[in-house]
């Protein structure tokens, strides 16, 4: 049976046990369809051995060699991966195109009584419906960005407003990334079509008749950018700022940025690239600072110093609206942000 896809909402409620995709590593690595898992036919050097017989040798050489390895990869696949799922399991195979890969796997899947879908088109139609959303059709969504300088907490923020009953995308964890020159985690980014297919299928699965919050970012998040369609529903998005006291967002990034101030050599690293933005006296000063341990200092500092002037030629770069105003006050605790997320859904219906 071949499932059609015509919309990124045909990828909700499938009914499937599991989704294969028998790509190579590297491609599935890239990008796949979401919860599937790589049971490839042909590894990375097998089908890189493959392609170059097809095109050097002769194409039915190449299918010979291929048929051998896909069979020795499926049976693998059926003594190992595959060997407890009973005959009421149902799985959802793709590859690249929706052809031989895929389909010699569900040939042999089906002979063993297994009630076998392929994706029509493989994982290319599935990303030609991700380009449709994210680069050439405007979001259905009405956003609302929460805005406010480094240190206010927007993303914990969101995280009390989806604990409210609001619609929230995380843009910041769905890139791996918290947005700012120190931002990185401790893992790699996504790849761009990753994380472009993660971000539209989160808003596949939301209401565009009620609002989304969304953290203000600037159209390049670490190494990715945002896309054409979200990041122009961005830029046209009413904004609600948050703001505290500089004691306050000190305080907080200490919390927030734990991971970095428990290693201060990888902390020293992240900042050297401030040198092309301030002097060489104000940067050794800051290194010092973290080399010591004066974290809550550095932090103000690093906000009066560099990163409120930027947040403040950055938020005013678009016109917007601005529905309110929020102040968290002097500490940034559980209660405060409760009290914010109650406010940003008032301001909303206002």
């Amino acid at each position: 049976m071949k499932l059609t896809l015509n919309a990124l909402t045909d990828l909700r409620d499938l009914p499937y046990d599991t989704i294969i995709d028998a790509r190579a590593p590297a491609e599935f690595a890239e990008d796949h369809l979401p919860g599937a898992i790589n049971l490839p036919v042909l590894d990375d050097e097998e089908r890189a051995r493959v392609g170059t017989i097809y095109k050097q040798v002769s194409p039915f050489d190449a299918r010979k060699i291929g048929g051998a390895l896909v069979a020795k990869n499926v049976a693998r696949h059926l003594e190992e991966t595959l060997h407890d799922h009973q005959g009421g399991w149902r799985p959802l195979v793709y590859c690249w195109r929706g052809g031989q890969r895929s389909g010699s796997f569900a040939t042999i899947l089906s002979q063993v009584g297994w009630r076998v879908g392929l994706i029509d088109g493989g994982y290319k139609s599935y990303r030609r419906l991700i380009v449709r959303s994210m680069h050439d059709a405007p979001i259905p969504h009405k956003f609302i960005l929460i805005d406010g300088p480094t240190g206010t907490a927007k993303t914990d923020l969101l995280a009390h407003l989806k604990s409210a009953g609001a619609q929230v995308i995380d843009l910041e964890g769905i890139y791996a990334h918290r947005g700012s020159l120190l931002g990185a985690v401790g893992h790699p980014q996504p790849s761009q079509k990753k994380a472009e297919g993660e971000l539209a299928m989160q808003l596949a699965h939301l209401d565009p008749a009620k609002p989304v919050y969304v953290e203000a970012e600037s159209s390049r998040i670490g190494d990715r950018l945002v896309p054409p369609s979200v990041w122009t529903a961005m830029c046209a998005a009413p904004r609600i700022r948050i703001d505290a006291s500089i004691p306050a967002r000190a305080e907080y990034l200490t919390r927030a940025y734990a991971d970095l101030i428990d290693d201060p050599e990888a902390l020293m690293a992240r900042m050297e690239p401030l040198r092309s933005f301030q002097s060489r006296e104000l940067v050794d000063h800051w290194m010092e600072l973290a080399k010591v341990g004066a974290f809550s200092t550095l932090a103000a500092e690093l906000m009066e110093q560099h990163y409120d002037s930027r947040y403040e030629k950055s938020a005013n770069r678009y016109p917007h609206t601005l529905l309110g105003r929020i102040h968290l006050g002097d500490a940034i605790d559980t209660a405060a942000l409760d009290r914010a997320a109650e406010q940003c859904l008032s301001l909303s219906t206002e």
